[in-house]
């Protein structure tokens, strides 16, 4: 298509809305503009095409023959283009809505409460896609993510979701007599670990925990750890709200809280439009905390 040959879309869709209307008035008040420029784009295109496109009437515009053509074209051309994005707009809310995050947020804070969502919204289907590593949410299709760190991801927007309250829990059998503050009482410990939780990871790198300087454990799984956990074998670096009902109950005790205020489980999103089933999800996910 050379555009060179096409006059402005401006100017088109001003003479569409006149054709339409029945007045330069009414095709301004459509398009939000003056009535001067409609009046202005129109006689531009008769000037371009050397013919009379519409003449004045009592009460409004009256189209020649030519204008005739011009507005049967205009319309079905951009009738056309109003089908192609109203097809694109609804292929997009009828697509399930792409999530990504990690495995372990999945299984120990999204899932046990998204049934209520699915009460609510019975109509949104969700593909959740989880990973280890960092994604492009705009290149692989993905509607958000919920990712843990401080939140400054570039060219994202990012909402703290749930804070970064991570803490060592276990057994209180196993746990009573040992000094919170002492490294060496941490040392001595047996240490259980999710093999694929990079926030885990972090936290046992900050308290100098590793196969090196003491007895770790690893399971494939976190359900698999909390388990081990629970049955005392051994003490677990865990994200409190994975763990609240087990300290509630009393059958896990914490010995100590690491917090930072700036590391948080986050929801993010690329610049640009969202539907309306990404925007009832995120809605959904800021009421649970």
């Amino acid at each position: 298509m050379d555009w060179k040959n096409i006059p402005s879309l401006s100017a088109l869709r001003a003479f569409e809305a006149t054709a339409r209307l029945g007045s330069f008035s009414a095709a301004a008040r459509d398009l939000n503009v003056t009535h001067a420029a409609i009046a202005q784009h129109v006689r531009g295109l008769e000037a371009e095409f050397g013919q009379e496109l519409a003449h004045r009437v009592a009460g409004g515009m009256e189209l020649t023959d030519a204008g005739h053509t011009l507005a049967q074209a205009l319309g079905e051309g951009f009738g056309s283009i109003m089908q192609g994005v109203d097809a694109l707009r609804h292929a997009k809310e009828a697509r399930p809505l792409r999530v990504t995050l990690t495995h372990a947020f999945a299984e120990n804070w999204l899932m046990p409460r998204l049934g209520e969502f699915w009460l609510k919204h019975p109509d949104i289907p969700i593909t959740f896609v989880p990973s280890k590593g960092t994604v492009d949410l705009k290149r692989q299709g993905f509607d958000l993510g919920l990712r843990y760190g401080s939140g400054a991801w570039p060219g994202l927007k990012s909402e703290l979701l749930v804070p970064a309250h991570f803490m060592i829990v276990g057994r209180p059998e196993l746990l009573k007599d040992v000094p919170s503050g002492d490294p060496k009482a941490l040392l001595s410990l047996p240490w259980l670990v999710h093999e694929d939780w990079p926030e885990q990871d972090l936290w046992m790198k900050e308290l100098g925990i590793s196969s090196e300087t003491a007895k770790v454990t690893g399971f494939a799984t976190t359900p698999m750890t909390k388990a081990a956990v629970r049955a005392g074998l051994g003490v677990s670096v865990q994200m409190r709200p994975m763990i609240e009902e087990d300290l509630e109950t009393g059958r896990l005790m914490a010995l100590r809280e690491l917090q930072q205020s700036d590391l948080g489980y986050h929801i993010i999103t690329a610049p640009g439009a969202m539907s309306d089933g990404a925007r009832l999800f995120i809605r959904w996910l800021k009421s649970t905390v």
